[in-house]
């Protein structure tokens, strides 16, 4: 006689879900679940194998709250549930956090094996299941700090939302289950718009395998695809044929490929990528192209951008060999560097740490670091031109003469005017340079946020330059980098002929 086969945890949950859970909301509302394939798959992957954290991906209309809500159920009165537990989601304002537990709470209602155990708290967002002393309760980033929780299951419900690298909520939450023995952490959420976002860096770990339990299922449409296709609709949306109303999707493709101020939202959205909903002068894709490791610049002929930061801002040197590698160097002060990385939303402690990011003591730029390692670098490298904001120049130069620059040596130092004269066709040649895949960036993480930032706006007579006011973050190591690759392109004197616009606009700049 066959032995019957013991089901794995994984599949336990899963006929658990189809014999209890309803359809919440939708056109078979009321109508026990049927889990798809694709859900089937990441309940497995969840609970078959060890995981200390879940993060799966994908575009909006997936159902992906829906999926949430029964696994939370799961936990709270299904055959995960340990006595007296605590189990938390969180979201980033009160009207998403009211999604996960609303969608809970409507299963929970339609099931009459369910209602009996579970008991709904509206109000509080809450749900109790006294028998078990099981607990969840829906949490939001707008309400007071949440510390002294100890929770065994937390989902963070759509985390792209989070700007930057740090979110208190989701560090609170993830620092207090340490009390617990097997603690579970799921993620869903659409891709976040930039690579310093906490999503996209969690993504990134958890895509090297470094810790196996950590895992992810990333479903996003192929960069170099035809955004408008439906194979890369397909690629992102693993429910196309289940859930979502494919005419309104196309539609949707329709109208952001007629028009390309609709394209970003459309394809962070939609297609999951990580694009921001504004369009940055450079797309994340040709910044990608160029991301070759550059090689070493001695023996080459090297020209620079320096970027001169007021006080306390960032300070940006980006030198180009004429073979296009590019080296980049940033600087900032070292006090207050933690709660600039808090007031800017990017990880500046740790890539200070990582190495890529230099800095100096005190509360504001000091230029005798800078003109040390300048000295440094017209030592090692057969530097031709520097070209440099400016502004701030006055203040480096005597540091320079200290530190031994002869008149020949600091004749190579160019200014550079920041509007549309001098900008413009450096930009132009920039574009030019990116396009062509003639750069090698090496994916410099600082570089790669100001490059994500750099916005470009035009004047009436077709000229550009970079703006500050229109970008949500740093754009220096772009202005450099600009200024770089117009000390070897066809003018040979990049700054010349602005006069007017230098006086117009004074010492203030752009930046």
């Amino acid at each position: 006689m066959a032995v019957k086969r013991r089901l794995t945890r994984g599949e336990r949950n899963i006929k658990w879900i189809e014999d209890f859970c309803c359809i919440p909301e939708g056109r078979l509302v009321g109508q026990r679940v049927k889990l798809t394939k694709h859900q089937k798959k990441w309940i497995k992957r969840i609970y078959d194998t060890p995981t200390r954290t879940f993060i799966l991906s994908m575009a909006r209309k997936n159902a992906k709250t829906a999926l949430s809500a029964f696994i939370l159920l799961l936990h709270l009165c299904g055959p995960e549930a340990r006595a007296n537990s605590q189990l938390y989601s969180a979201a980033q304002s009160r009207d998403q956090a009211a999604i996960l537990f609303e969608l809970a709470a409507k299963v929970v209602r339609m099931s009459p094996d369910l209602s009996e155990y579970v008991n709904i708290r509206d109000t509080a967002k809450e749900l109790l299941c006294g028998e078990l002393g099981t607990f969840y309760k829906a949490l939001s980033a707008d309400a007071a700090t949440k510390f002294g929780l100890s929770p065994a299951l937390v989902i963070h419900d759509e985390l792209g939302q989070v700007v930057g690298p740090r979110s208190q909520l989701y560090e609170a939450l993830e620092t207090a289950s340490a009390a617990q023995e097997q603690p579970l952490s799921i993620i869903i959420s659409t891709q976040a718009p930039t690579d310093a976002d906490l999503l996209s860096l969690l993504i990134d770990d958890a895509l090297t395998g470094a810790d196996p339990r950590n895992k992810v299922e990333l479903c996003t449409a192929s960069m170099d695809m035809d955004p408008f296709s439906e194979e890369a609709i397909r690629q992102a949306n693993p429910h196309f044929d289940d859930f979502m109303n494919k005419d309104e999707v196309f539609r949707q493709a329709s109208d952001a490929k007629r028009l390309p101020s609709r394209e970003p939202a459309y394809r962070n959205l939609i297609l999951n990528q990580r694009v921001e909903a504004r369009s940055p002068f450079i797309p994340r894709a040709i910044w990608q192209e160029n991301g070759a490791v550059p090689d070493c610049l001695e023996g080459q002929a090297v020209y620079g951008g320096l970027d001169l930061s007021s006080v306390s801002d960032l300070t940006a040197l980006i030198l180009v060999g004429e073979q296009g590698d590019v080296d980049s160097t940033f600087w900032l002060p070292e006090e207050g560097l933690a709660e600039k990385s808090r007031n800017d939303r990017v990880p500046y402690d740790q890539w200070a740490r990582d190495g890529h990011l230099q800095t100096t003591p005190g509360r504001a730029i000091e230029y005798e670091f800078v003109a040390e390692y300048m000295r440094g670098v017209f030592d090692r490298y057969d530097v031709q031109i520097i070209n440099f904001d400016r502004y701030n120049m006055r203040f480096l130069k005597p540091w320079l003469e200290r530190v031994g620059f002869s008149e020949d040596e600091l004749s190579r130092f160019k200014e550079f005017g920041q509007g549309f004269v001098s900008m413009s066709p450096a930009l132009r040649e920039l574009e030019s340079r990116l396009l062509a895949k003639k750069l090698k960036h090496g994916m410099h993480p600082v570089l790669a946020m100001c490059a994500a930032n750099a916005i470009a706006v035009s004047d009436p007579a077709g000229g550009r330059k970079f703006t500050k006011s229109k970008a949500s973050g740093r754009i220096d190591g772009m202005v450099a980098l600009a200024m770089a690759v117009a000390a070897f392109s066809d003018s040979p004197e990049p700054g010349k002929g602005d006069i007017n616009d230098y006086l117009q606009h004074g010492y203030s700049g752009l930046l």
